[in-house]
C-alpha cells in the first residue's frame, strides 16, 4: 500500500417543526450525480440526505472536511434541522405519499469479507424503517484495472475484517444499533474500489461530535498500519464478525483491552 488517503459518505435524516420528513427533493444531487460543494458533495439518497468528502491525508484534514461539508449542507436546508440517528420508522401514512425514488432500497450491492459473497439485499420486515450509514472509504491506490479482481478483493476483505475490529466493535460500545443491522451494516460489509474500498460497517453516529471522527479516523489509519505491519488481527481474535453482529458489549470490550483502543472518546 503506498499513501492512505480517507474519505467518508454518511447520511443524515432531517425534522422539521420537530417531525420526521423526507430528504427528498430539499437539495440538488443524486448517487449518480452528487452535487459538488467545498471539500466535497451533496445528494438525496432515498429520504435521507447523504454527504460526502474529499479524501483526507491526515486527522485534521478529515474532521475539517467533515465539519465543512456538513455546514453547507445545513445551509441548504435552513427550515430543517439534522437527525442523526442510525435508524428511523416513518409514519405509514406518510410514507404512502412517496414517490417511488424516495422509496426505494439498496443499490449496487456489497460483499462480505468473511465469506467472499455479496451480501442479501436488505431485510425490508419493517417495511417503513430507513436506516443511516457512516461509511469509511480508504484509497491506496492509484486505481486498479479490476476492482473485484481476486488479488483486490483479497486486499479488501483482509483490511474490512482488520476494521471491524478497530472500528465496528469498538462502536458496539460507543453507539450501537442492532435495528439497523437487520438492513445493513453486518460486519465484514465492504464494496472495492478502484482507489481501495468503502468500508460500509458503520452508522452515522459518529457524526455527533468531532472526538468520534478523530476516533474514527485514528483507528482506520491504525488498521491499515498494523495490516502493512503484518498484524493482521483478525487471525487471533477470529470472533469480531460475530461481536459486531450480535451486539455483543462484554466480549467487544475485552477485544478493544486487548487490542488496546483508547476508548475515552466515550466519556
Amino acid at each position: 500500500m503506498g499513501k492512505i488517503l480517507v474519505g467518508a459518505d454518511p447520511e443524515l435524516f432531517v425534522k422539521k417543526d420537530g417531525e420526521l420528513v423526507t430528504a427528498n427533493g430539499l437539495v440538488p444531487g443524486t448517487k449518480q450525480a452528487p452535487y459538488p460543494v467545498k471539500q466535497g458533495a451533496v445528494q438525496v439518497d432515498g429520504m435521507a440526505l447523504e454527504f460526502n468528502i474529499d479524501p483526507a491525508n491526515d486527522e485534521v484534514e478529515f474532521v475539517d472536511n467533515i465539519i465543512t461539508v456538513m455546514a453547507q449542507l445545513k445551509e441548504m436546508v435552513p427550515a430543517h434541522e439534522f437527525l442523526i440517528e442510525a435508524a428511523v420508522c416513518f409514519k405509514e401514512s406518510y410514507m404512502k405519499q412517496m414517490p417511488a425514488d424516495a422509496l426505494e432500497l439498496g443499490c449496487e450491492p456489497d460483499f462480505n469479507a468473511y465469506t467472499g459473497m455479496e451480501n442479501p439485499p436488505p431485510d425490508r420486515a419493517v417495511p417503513n424503517m430507513r436506516t443511516a450509514a457512516g461509511h469509511i472509504h480508504v484509497g491506496w491506490t492509484e486505481g486498479v484495472a479490476e476492482p473485484k479482481g481476486a488479488q483486490h478483493m483479497n486486499m479488501c476483505e483482509g483490511l474490512a475484517k482488520q476494521l471491524d475490529l478497530f472500528l465496528g466493535v469498538p462502536f458496539v460500545l460507543l453507539n450501537d444499533c442492532p435495528e439497523r443491522k437487520v438492513m445493513y451494516g453486518k460486519a465484514g460489509s465492504f464494496r472495492p474500489k478502484s482507489y481501495g474500498m468503502e468500508y460500509r460497517v458503520l452508522s452515522n453516529k459518529w457524526l455527533l461530535n468531532e472526538a468520534l471522527m478523530f476516533f474514527v479516523y485514528r483507528n482506520t489509519i491504525r488498521a491499515v498500519e498494523e495490516l502493512q505491519d503484518n498484524a493482521p488481527w483478525w487471525l487471533a481474535i477470529p470472533d469480531g464478525e460475530k461481536v459486531v453482529n450480535d451486539s455483543d458489549k462484554a466480549r467487544a470490550q475485552e477485544i478493544v483491552d486487548y487490542i488496546g483502543i483508547d476508548m475515552g472518546v466515550a466519556a
